[in-house]
């Protein structure tokens, strides 16, 4: 049962709160997570928990909720769902939590109705620190899922792209529209799921892809070359040759992988 909205403060615009009113979407995000009886799961600002506890009657072995908003963490607190498991609730920012604490060997699972104004930074972190993550599902701006999910050559081909495929396996479930949430949001919602790609084959620096992606895509129309060799110098035609690049190149040219032996190669060449 969804807590009341009613009963609660009007959602604020600074915490990107649109809470979803359709059950039927409600239950189709839920299933997306795959919930089993070993799982651990976290759901990032439930509000009044449209997911919360159709969460908690899939049975999953542990329940954690993230939520930054007072009021709906007091909620939670006080109306609990009934039965197993218990609901831990965190009051807490979710971009301040240690994801790198989901360790390797339980099963965890991460779920939420991504706050827009946040979306990127938080799967951003979330999909590249949780060594024990299996699996995750989000509700974000459709444009931003446009944008995960892009392939090279695209528009929508960004840093944040190639960060995120390089930690997991993104793919778009379905889209949302504007007129099931209240407030009601200007742009369609897209619900996707994210497989992580198993930690034995990321056989790159994380860091240092985090330097190349970045200073990459603040010249994203200027060639590769332009780009890095004030950086590297003539050192830059082997990292070049490394990752299979074209010194004409520009960065939405290059695939994950591309981005990934650049980085490689560079690792003990960028400046501190």
């Amino acid at each position: 049962m969804t807590l009341d909205i009613h009963s609660g403060p009007r959602a604020k615009k600074s915490l990107g709160q649109n809470f979803l009113q359709d059950k039927n979407i409600a239950n189709r995000i839920v299933d997306e997570l795959g919930i089993t009886p070993e799982d651990r799961v976290i759901e990032i600002g439930p509000g009044p928990g449209a997911l919360t506890h159709l969460i908690h009657a899939r049975g999953p072995k542990w329940f954690t909720i993230l939520e930054k908003d007072h009021h709906w963490a007091s909620e939670h607190r006080k109306n609990p769902p009934a039965g197993d498991p218990e609901l831990n609730v965190v009051l807490t920012d979710a971009l301040l939590f240690p994801w790198e604490n989901l360790g390797v060997g339980p099963s965890w699972k991460v779920i939420g109705n991504l706050p827009y104004n946040v979306a990127s930074p938080l799967m951003w972190d979330i999909l590249s620190r949780a060594p024990g993550l299996v699996r995750a599902v989000f509700m974000i701006q459709k444009e931003v899922g446009d944008r995960i999910t892009a392939a090279p050559n695209s528009k929508q081909y960004g840093g944040l792209t190639v960060w995120l495929q390089s930690f997991c396996r993104p793919k778009r479930a379905f889209i949302v529209p504007p007129t099931v949430f209240k407030p009601r949001p200007k742009v369609d919602s897209a619900v996707l799921r994210f497989e992580p790609i198993p930690k034995h084959e990321l056989d790159f620096d994380p860091a240092s892809l985090s330097w190349v992606i970045k200073v990459c895509f603040q010249q994203r129309r200027k060639q590769m070359q332009t780009i890095l060799r004030g950086y590297f110098g003539e050192r830059l035609d082997e990292a070049f040759a490394a990752a299979g690049v074209l010194p004409t190149a520009r960065p939405e040219n290059l695939t994950p992988r591309q981005f990934q032996l650049l980085a490689t190669t560079v690792k003990n060449w960028i400046p501190a």
